[in-house]
């Protein structure tokens, strides 16, 4: 990875960006979406994780993120890539109704086998591009670009209507997930 791309400050806010191989729609399904939550959810309350926004898209999701002090961000984001696709595996592996089982297993078995630390399976895409966020314009900048994503996508007129987003935090709502304000 790019030295421009890594984590060097710990408790500093970054734009991350997770996405899954190939650009995989893998995210259409509620039971999938949760397993996400409720790893973020953990990470915040275990771990120290810090969430300021987030928006959850069908085959990518991003965050501005921190770490509580003498937490290191990198840590946490990878416990969470390799929970979340241990458990994404299991669920697919387990989905009787998973029209898409066989496709999607292929693929991320095929990309899976491209590095031998994916141990023959890989979900999402290596690289994150953590992004330290250096001013409130910055900031500013991204909450907007990741608010308005399901806008663009064509899921809701308005941002606040998208549940897997912070958005609805911002607007005054309770979303999926805590957020700070920064």
């Amino acid at each position: 990875m790019s030295e421009k791309y890594k984590i060097s400050t710990e408790g500093n806010l970054y734009f991350v960006t997770f996405t899954v191989v190939q650009w995989i729609d893998l995210f259409t399904r509620n039971e999938y979406r949760n397993i996400i939550i409720e790893s973020l959810k953990f990470c915040q309350k275990e771990k120290g994780l810090v969430i300021y926004a987030y928006c959850i898209m069908t085959n990518h999701m991003h965050m501005i993120i921190s770490s509580k002090r003498g937490v290191k961000l990198e840590n946490i984001i990878r416990d969470f890539r390799g929970f979340t696709s241990k458990k994404l595996k299991k669920e697919l592996t387990l989905n009787a109704s998973e029209s898409r089982k066989k496709w999607m297993m292929a693929i991320f078995e095929s990309e899976g086998k491209k590095r031998k630390s994916s141990r023959g399976f890989q979900i999402w895409k290596r690289n994150y591009h953590p992004i330290e966020i250096s001013s409130q314009e910055f900031f500013d900048e991204k909450l907007e670009y990741i608010h308005q994503n399901p806008v663009k996508a064509g899921f809701v007129f308005e941002p606040h209507e998208y549940i897997y987003s912070s958005a609805v935090n911002y607007a005054g709502g309770m979303g999926v997930l805590d957020v700070v304000f920064a």
